[in-house]
């Protein structure tokens, strides 16, 4: 009985993310650009500190792991939803 109403409760799933960014994506993706671009400056400063080069190395790798997940977020961000948001507003509308 549990299993039931926790598979009819649970959101479906796409196939592919939507078209459109929504507001409250928008915020989120704000706040893990901030938290990727604070992780990479962190990564950077950490790595010139270390005497071991082995250690500078790794904290290094990921300093570059983290500019590559703010350079991936940003473009998520560069899409134009005028256009989507109009198609979703019209559906609304209906």
């Amino acid at each position: 009985m549990q299993n039931q109403r926790d598979e009819q409760q649970q959101q479906p799933i796409f196939s592919q993310p939507p078209k459109v960014i929504t507001t409250k994506d928008t915020l989120y993706l704000k706040d893990q650009l901030s938290w990727q671009l604070i992780a990479m400056k962190k990564c950077y400063h950490f790595a010139r500190e270390c005497s071991d080069s082995d250690i500078s190395h790794a904290i290094d790798q990921a300093g570059q792991m983290h500019q590559r997940h703010f350079e991936l977020l940003l473009k998520h961000l560069q899409n134009d939803n005028t256009s989507e948001m109009k198609t979703v507003q019209k559906k609304l509308q209906q």
